[in-house]
């Protein structure tokens, strides 16, 4: 079984923001691969799904992004999910529009709910995709940049990306995370 957690913040104000990407990309494979009609569970929203004959579990943490861990956490515990087998997708302001990076562990470059997962799942060793949202110009606060809207000329982009996420999972779950690197790293949309 796999767990496949998509980072954003729950609420209308929030669709369609660069932090939600990694929410966008939960629902793109619950409309491809789901099985099951969305739940509330572990402070969040699951689903269901078969990929490649693989069970996997969409999970997108209704808490706070900041607070991310407590959501992965409480199904990591009740699935007996290992680490290898969880794959954290969100944003990247540190990568360019529509690039994707998977890393197989390490810090959560400054990225505060992969923070505070790393942090309650007590380490560094959980897989991730990250997306890239692009930075935001010089002089623009980080914070309102993130929770923005992608401006008109990067909708297709992004809509690309999160289709291009989605597949890159895919190859995670199916064939793993070192062939997901190889194969996906430094695309761009």
């Amino acid at each position: 079984m796999k767990l496949v957690v998509g980072l954003g913040n729950l609420g209308r104000k929030y669709e369609g923001t660069r932090h939600n990407v990694g929410f966008r990309v939960a629902a793109e494979l619950a409309r491809k691969y789901g099985n099951t009609p969305p739940k509330v569970a572990f402070h969040g929203e699951l689903v269901e799904a078969s990929i490649g004959g693989e069970k996997v579990l969409l999970l997108c943490p209704h808490t706070l992004m900041n607070l991310s861990g407590q959501s992965v956490l409480a199904a990591r515990d009740f699935y007996k999910v290992e680490h290898k087998d969880l794959l954290v997708v969100g944003d990247d302001l540190n990568l360019p529009l529509g690039k994707l990076r998977f890393r197989a562990s390490g810090s959560s470059g400054g990225q505060k709910g992969l923070k505070d997962i790393l942090h309650r799942l007590g380490g560094e060793d959980v897989p991730r995709l990250r997306i890239g949202i692009g930075s935001p110009p010089s002089g623009r606060d980080v914070a309102g940049y993130v929770l923005g809207r992608f401006a008109k000329n990067e909708i297709d982009e992004i809509e690309i990306a999160i289709k291009e996420a989605a597949d890159a999972v895919t190859v995670w779950v199916c064939e793993g995370v070192a062939v997901a690197m190889n194969k996906y790293n430094g695309s761009a949309a």
